[in-house]
Parts: C-alpha cells; structure tokens; sequence
C-alpha cells in the first residue's frame, strides 16, 4: 500500500523544484528542524520528483512514482536508526535484509512510524552497505537516492575510521548519479566533518491548516484513532506544528516528562532535586529510555530558546542555547558505558550553572 502523502511544505517544495529544474540542486543535502515535521516524508518526496520520468513530475501515477510511494522502487535506499543485528560483525547482506524487512513494514504502515527508540542506531555495517551500493549503477531508473533518517544516530565505533572516511568521501563527492539527502532533529550532534560536506536546509513547522488534513486522512486517523481517542481540533493543538509527534506515543510522554523533571531540578538548584532526579533515570540497563530523556530535553530546551526569542529575551535564549550543548555532550556520554545517573547529576549542575 502506498504511503501517506505529505502535507505542508509548499513554499519549500517549490523552492526545491526550481532548484532541480535550474539544474542547481546540491548532491548531498540536509534536512534539519523539530521532530515531527516530515522532513523524512519531505526527502521521499524529493526522491519522487527526481525519480520521476514525466514532464509534471512527480506525477503520482507513472510505474516509477507508484514504486516510491510503495517503497519499492530499488534505486531508493532509506536508511534510518535500527536495533543492532545480534551479529557483532553482520556481512552486508545481513544489513540489506533486514533494512529490506523493516522498510516493508513501514510501508505496510503507510508510512506512519514513530520515533526511533533510544537503543537504535545507523551502525558501521549500515554505512558500510551504504558506500558500497553508492558505486553501484542505478537499477532501473538514470540516479538512485540515498535518505539517511536521523543521521545523528550514526554510531561511531572503534576501528571503524575505514568505513567513516569512505562515507565522508561519498557526501564530499558522490557519484554524478546519485542524491543523498540525511534528515536530523539535532543537527549539533552531528559530526563537523559531516555538516560540512552538506548543504543544510531548514525544514519549518507545518501549518495547522496542513496538520488538519493530515489528522482527517482517513488512514492517518485510524491509526492515531488506535494510540488514543482525540478531537481532531486537540490533535492540531497536541501537534504544534509537528505532526509526527502524535504518532510516538507513550513512550515520548515518558520522555517528555523525565526531561522536565531534569530542568525543574536544575531550576530549583537543590542537592535533593538533583540526586532524586538522577536516581529515577536508573541503571546502565536503562540507557535507552535515557537517551529518549535526552533526545526531549534536547526539544524541551529548543523551545525554551524559541520562546526566550520570542520575547526578545536574547540573554535567555543564549542560556538556553548553552544548556543544549550540554546535553548533547552528555549524550556522548551516554552512548559509551556511563551510568545514566552519574551523567544526569553532573548535566543537572552544569544546567543550573546555566540557567539560573
């Protein structure tokens, strides 16, 4: 079944198109902005309209546009964060089949996914398997298209600067037939040399006339329809411009409310608040519901910046700005083998230094 199809973005659709048809568009892209926005939507879309033979591309009814929207088409390749394979050292065959599997259940799913768990991540062999196929003639069509999901999940291992330099190469100087396109929320994690070689590009918030539709596809709708009973007037609201949030769920509001609770300790600058807090995000075992904290206080921060501007506030909003590379320093933290809550006492300190 094909996936949903996006909403919003028009001005930004447009301005991609006159890219392509100036014969302008960068090789290797990014887009950036709040989760829950469609900027992986919005990079399959892109993929359609360069894949698209037709004059009115992307045209929605040819072979190839039927392929994309089904996510079939085998010059497009969407990578995005998953478990890591049982296999310490998975062959490339290994990380084919099992992107193969899990893009067909997001298809399966019309396209309707929810964030990816703190544990999962875009792992050496993945990148591995990217490079590789990079090299490889298109299959059916004159390019293929590479999207990589959250491509601050890429996961750095030991022994692996082969694999990470044949990735820099490729952003650097892809084939003449290929497009790369990654997709970020924290685009301050990702590696310099990596927001270096690509040409960044800021993915806004949607309309709340956009987010509407979307909540009244009937498919859209009978999936939310299944999480829980809303209005669609409170899913417009619940949104807030990112449409996406309202399909992660509970484990997001879990998220959502620990991150909170770090700031309010911060705030509160008390030596009980901030030993408390730090105890509630438990053990190494729990390093995945962490990294979720993390990832929403990395949000909760961003809008708290957002807001400080709004209001002119331009010292708060520098505050805030700090505060965020804390965090994304105590997520290289989290990724290696730190406790959770040694990480969240020291981030809760240095957050107050900052803050208050």
């Amino acid at each position: 079944m094909p996936i949903v199809e996006l909403y919003g973005h028009e001005q930004l659709r447009e301005r991609l198109a006159e890219s392509i048809s100036a014969g302008t568009l960068p090789a290797s892209l990014l887009f950036q902005g709040p989760r829950g926005v469609g900027k992986q939507r919005l990079a399959l879309w892109l993929a359609q309209r360069l894949l698209c033979t037709e004059a009115d591309s992307p045209c929605g009814a040819c072979k190839t546009c039927r392929y994309v929207a089904e996510l079939t088409h085998p010059d497009l390749h969407w990578i995005f964060p998953r478990p890591r394979l049982k296999d310490s050292d998975p062959d490339l065959e290994q990380v084919r089949d099992d992107y193969a599997e899990a893009t067909v259940e997001r298809a399966a799913a019309n396209g309707l996914y929810a964030a990816p768990s703190g544990t999962e991540g875009i792992y050496v062999a993945t990148v591995r398997s990217l490079v590789q196929r990079a090299v490889i003639s298109p299959a059916m069509g004159k390019r293929k298209i590479f999207i990589i999901g959250d491509a601050e999940r890429m996961v750095p291992q030991e022994g692996a600067d082969m694999a990470a330099n044949a990735f820099l190469k490729l952003l650097e100087e892809p084939p003449a037939d290929t497009t790369i396109i990654l997709t970020s929320s924290e685009p301050g994690a990702l590696l310099p040399t990596i927001r270096s070689r690509v040409v960044a590009v800021r993915v806004p918030l949607v309309q709340d006339s956009a987010v509407r539709a979307f909540v009244e596809n009937p498919v859209v709708k009978k999936a939310l329809d299944a999480k829980a009973k809303m209005t669609t007037s409170e899913r417009v609201r619940a949104a807030a411009g990112a449409p996406g949030r309202l399909l992660t769920g509970e484990t997001d509001a879990r998220a959502t409310i620990n991150a909170r609770k770090i700031v309010d300790a911060a705030v509160s600058a008390r030596r009980s608040a901030v030993y408390s807090t730090a105890l509630l995000q438990g053990s190494a075992g729990a390093r995945g519901a962490f990294a979720d904290t993390l990832e929403a206080l990395v949000e909760l921060l961003g809008e708290r910046a957002r807001n400080a501007l709004h209001q002119d506030d331009v010292s708060a909003a520098a505050a805030a700005a700090r505060a965020v590379d804390a965090v994304l320093k105590a997520q290289t933290y989290a990724s290696g083998n730190v406790s959770p809550q040694l990480i969240t006492a020291k981030l809760i300190r240095e957050l107050s230094e900052t803050l208050t």
